[in-house]
């Protein structure tokens, strides 16, 4: 039996990154999650942290340690996302505040913790908001970076532009200067950017087979997706909106879905105009060392059969 892969997620919920942290959890038999890690991102940090426990307990999986981390970017002010997500980040389902309480340790030192402590190579990182903790943690203690195995990442795009400029994805423009340092850090990084959540529509069909499942977690997902999705049908046009963090999760469990290169990816930091682009080299014209494998397609029935299958199991 192969071995359960041991990650640390680090997480803004969000409806979507609530839908990953389900797909993890329904997965116990592939993925140990050692911790969630907290960020300020969609919403300020006391929301982001009690979201994550709110998505914890719906999954009955209190017994997963909820850790904060930063409450504001390295070098800017936090932007968040209320337009998207709602006044509390889970907006779309009812649910009761969080009884389980959140682990005194800050985050930072819990993943520096972490990494030192498990052997070397077999902690992934799964990012799905700014990457203003894995930066703090990379500044404080550097000696971490060659003990990740990888890390897998929502953010940036290229021939997709941005969504919260027309240069930037929301995850890297909150935090351009942490994201540099994690593009900078030598850890093998897997990117899912725009290009590929773009092509996971969350249609009509889709959510109905999620409603189907009957369960509480399925019934709350749904509800979120129907909020979440609202404001995507207005600005694509389309059947539903995109599914952005689970694709971090689905990577793992199932790396056939997607396919892509190894490029370099620059980080913009100084220019105001297209601040948080990732500088994508996919055509190798820079000379540039690839830094990160850059995914491009997916294929999204199956990426939706998977997420179905697994909320199922909760």
């Amino acid at each position: 039996m192969t071995a359960r892969r041991k990650i640390i997620i680090d997480t803004d919920p969000g409806q979507d990154d609530a839908a990953a942290l389900m797909l993890a959890f329904g997965s116990p038999d592939e993925i140990e999650v050692l911790g969630i890690c907290a960020v300020a991102g969609n919403v300020p940090l006391r929301l982001t942290s009690r979201n994550a426990r709110i998505v914890c307990e719906l999954a009955g999986r209190s017994d997963i340690g909820v850790y904060e981390g930063a409450d504001r970017p390295l070098e800017r002010p936090l932007v968040t996302a209320e337009h998207v997500h709602g006044k509390t980040g889970l907006d779309g389902a009812v649910l009761d505040e969080p009884t389980m309480a959140v682990r005194p340790q800050h985050a930072v030192d819990f993943i520096i913790e972490t990494l030192r402590r498990e052997e070397e190579g077999t902690v992934t990182l799964c990012t799905l908001g700014p990457l203003t903790n894995i930066g703090m943690a990379l500044r404080k203690a550097p000696d971490i970076a060659p003990r990740v195995r990888e890390l897998v990442m929502m953010g940036g795009g290229f021939s997709e532009g941005g969504n919260i400029t027309p240069a930037a994805e929301f995850n890297i423009f909150v935090d351009p200067q942490a994201a540099d340092i994690v593009f900078r850090s030598g850890i093998p990084i897997v990117m899912m950017p725009l290009d590929v959540t773009h092509q996971l529509m969350t249609t009509k069909a889709r959510v109905a087979r999620i409603a189907a499942i009957g369960t509480r977690p399925a019934k709350a997902m749904v509800d979120w997706l129907e909020f979440f999705e609202r404001f995507d049908v207005e600005k694509y046009g389309s059947d539903g909106g995109p599914l952005h963090d689970p694709t971090v999760i689905a990577y793992l469990l199932k790396p056939e879905l997607f396919t892509g290169r190894n490029c370099n990816v620059e980080i913009e930091t100084t220019s105001e105009l297209t601040m948080g682009m990732t500088v994508v080299d996919w055509w190798r014209v820079s000379g540039r060392t690839p830094n990160a494998r850059v995914m491009r397609h997916v294929d999204s029935d199956g990426f939706f059969d998977l997420l179905t299958e697994r909320l199922a199991r909760l």
